[in-house]
């Protein structure tokens, strides 16, 4: 064979051509997963979403104070008025503001971190796909890795949560979570000892390294303790499962435990993650001894019956521990992916959209012809596992917990969408190496050429089913989904547009006002303030205060005085909206007339109204989204839209109402309410760029009021 043909030799090892073709194709993979995820740059190069900001301003910080006084950090410009100032050590991602500030040290040759933050998970989530690459390697061969780098490289959910600019968890944490997985499964497969113990040392370390840059990698220690289970039934090396996985687990603590001082993730052994780590280790190594104690035919039968009598306590622990609280819970998003029949009555946590439910249609629409790969493989898997007879029964197991526990912790929102991903690219892997191995092993009875043209048809058509993903559907497929600007060219709003409004707005605030100006906004925006502006918010994303984030929602629902009372007495000294919606080619009366409703403060006024208890009937019409004259001239952020409803259309038919009826559209009008020459509660002292425009096109309007600390309210 051709493959085998060795190129050149370096001491023992023997290059050969098919180590090049390895090479060759892992370097398309990581090259079209930069090409991919680098598409927002056409649009601005500037860190996407919200997060990224503060993660940027916190490396910065760690890169200009050194180690000791990050650690000392509460960061002042955060939650302004709060009793408490933030730990910024205790309550964020510490591993990845350490690992993005020691690669800038390394490899940023004193260029701009900005810069480089922006570049950062382009290149670690590239570099993950090498490490899937390994991983499968490990679980089912070299062609089933190769395909799982090839299927992650354009995975649209995890693409989605790793572009350029995307300075969050997911990429490092994810790289890391793998690393940590590849090394544990290389580790408890390999034979010398030299090398599995500092391998399953490693694993330790890194998983921890990944719960430190991701607090949701704590669904990838769920599959490995139930992973951890399944070993007494799988494997007959007893002796050394029973120190292999406990090494696992004591490094993974002990790596814990290292930063129990500046207690960052201290709580490890208590959380989530620690118990489904720790308890299966402990019954595995219960299990063990069991089943040695016991005969050949009941080994199995005993070491089965331990684990069931255990978990079957261990639930009526947990019913109890719900019921009289004895140990601390996770938070209920962590819950809700364990329990997807939980329900929250927290309307801030609702009115978050990653915590959304994932929907059938959205899942085919993020993994395609994917989820059939995924079960064709769990079919042959059960209905014929000879197909699988290269690959070892503990890695078979591996695979079906991780996607089947992955497609389940994903099925309760979106955001872990990441995790039936990985799953489903792993299964999808084993089974398009099967097809091949299939393909080249059986021998048609014909003449070559036609034995040749079939299989290459058949490869052929594979790969076209795989591409399906990068054209279809043709609106929001990788490609298309993929070329969307960062979010603060757009404001995170529902118009794929680029402009500068928000980024002119922050510098507006930095140089008209003074350094220690407070500015209130809805929590959205606080780390935008804090980092583009440089100025202290009320409020921002970390939403850990939920009583300010309550209070700021009565705000915007009180009248003009009551919320200018209460943002005296919040010290701040401007209040900013967002406000965006489309101009219409035609004019009233030389008016430009508007639609509004695009992602904006007008659109997340009900969840102003549910946060603040307040009934949605005396805003709202039928809709819930068009506000009732109540809205427009009795609250303070109907008065701080500066616009007014003028008709109310029927999009369909073009009907017009002067009142709202459903079904119909509000048309809105122009309309300053304070302006910065009136003795009112508010000036407004800066619209964006959008406002102003005179042509047809999309509204991005920032809108930033001065507190009038002159003013005296009429009652």
């Amino acid at each position: 064979m051709y493959s085998t043909s060795t190129l050149f030799s370096i001491g023992n090892f023997d290059f050969k051509l098919n180590h090049l073709l390895i090479i060759g194709i892992l370097s398309i993979c990581f090259s079209t997963s930069i090409l991919i995820r680098s598409q927002p740059a056409d649009f601005g190069w500037e860190l996407n979403e919200f997060d990224p900001f503060f993660n940027y301003r916190a490396t910065q910080y760690l890169v200009d104070n050194g180690i000791d006084e990050y650690f000392q950090w509460n960061d002042e410009l955060s939650w302004y008025g709060a009793a408490v100032t933030r730990n910024v050590s205790q309550t964020s991602q510490v591993m990845l503001h350490f690992t993005a500030a020691t690669t800038y040290w390394i490899f940023g040759g004193g260029g701009d971190l900005y810069d480089f933050t922006i570049l950062f998970p382009v290149i670690f989530g590239s570099l993950t796909a090498i490490v899937v690459f390994a991983l499968v390697r490990v679980i089912g061969g070299t062609t089933a890795g190769l395909f799982a780098a090839l299927l992650f490289s354009i995975s649209l959910p995890i693409i989605i949560r790793g572009q350029i600019g995307w300075f969050k968890s997911e990429p490092l944490g994810l790289f890391f979570s793998f690393l940590s997985i590849y090394l544990f499964l290389s580790g408890i497969n390999s034979k010398n000892y030299k090398i599995i113990i500092p391998k399953l040392i490693a694993a330790g370390i890194f998983i921890m390294f990944a719960l430190s840059a991701w607090g949701g990698n704590q669904f990838f220690i769920i599959p490995m303790g139930v992973f951890f289970l399944t070993l007494p039934f799988l494997r007959i090396d007893h002796k050394f499962l029973i120190w292999a996985v406990p090494l696992f687990t004591i490094s993974t603590i002990i790596t814990s435990l290292a930063f129990w001082e500046e207690k960052i993730e201290s709580n490890f052994v208590m959380s989530l993650g620690g118990m489904s780590l720790i308890i299966p280790t402990i019954l595995l190594v219960f299990c063990i001894v069991i089943q040695s104690k016991s005969s050949k035919n009941y080994k199995n039968r005993n070491g089965l019956f331990f684990i069931a009598v255990v978990l079957i306590i261990s639930s009526g622990v947990v019913v109890l521990n719900d019921e009289l609280q004895l140990l601390p819970l996770p938070s209920h998003r962590y819950l809700n992916a364990v329990n997807p029949f939980l329900t929250t009555t927290d309307p801030l946590t609702d009115s978050v959209s990653e915590h959304a439910t994932t929907s059938l249609s959205q899942s085919f629409h993020f993994h395609s012809v994917l989820m059939l790969f995924a079960g064709l493989g769990v079919w042959l898997i059960i209905k014929n596992p000879e197909k699988f007879n290269f690959i070892k029964k503990d890695m078979i197991s591996f695979s079906l917990i991780l996607g089947l526990i992955g497609v389940y912790v994903s099925s309760t929102f979106v955001r872990l969408e990441v995790f039936a991903s990985l799953g489903i690219i792993i299964l999808s892997s084993l089974t398009l190496s099967i097809f091949l191995k299939e393909i080249f092993s059986n021998k048609i009875e014909n003449k070559k050429s036609r034995n040749f043209v079939i299989k290459l048809s058949i490869i052929v058509g594979l790969f076209v089913l795989i591409s399906i993903t990068l054209i279809y559907p043709t609106n929001s497929n990788i490609l298309t989904v993929s070329q969307n600007p960062p979010t603060i060219m757009n404001g995170g709003s529902t118009f794929s547009v680029s402009t500068t409004d928000w980024l002119d707005s922050m510098e507006w605030i930095k140089n008209n006002t003074s350094e220690d100006a407070v500015i209130g906004s809805w929590w959205d925006y606080g780390y935008w303030i804090q980092t583009k502006a440089e100025r202290a918010s009320l409020a921002d994303n970390s939403t850990l205060i939920d009583h300010i984030i309550k209070r700021i929602a009565s705000i915007f629902t009180s009248s003009p005085d009551e919320g200018w009372n209460t943002l005296r007495e919040m010290e701040a000294d401007y209040f900013l909206i967002f406000v965006t919606g489309q101009r219409l080619t035609t004019d009233y009366n030389d008016q430009p007339m508007y639609l509004l409703q695009g992602g904006g403060d007008e659109s997340k006024k009900y969840w102003f109204m549910k946060i603040a208890e307040e009934p949605l009937t005396k805003y709202l019409h039928s809709d819930g989204m068009s506000g009732t004259d109540y809205f427009w001239n009795e609250t303070i952020l109907g008065k701080m839209i500066p616009f007014t409803p003028l008709t109310y259309v029927h999009l369909q038919t073009n009907q017009q109402s002067q009142i709202y009826q459903p079904g119909f559209t509000p048309v809105y009008v122009k309309d300053i309410k304070f302006p910065i020459d009136e003795d009112g509660p508010l000036k407004l002292v800066y619209t964006s760029p959008s406002f102003d425009t005179e042509k047809g096109g999309t509204l991005i309007g920032v809108f930033i009021y001065e507190i009038n600390k002159d003013y005296v309210p009429l009652n």
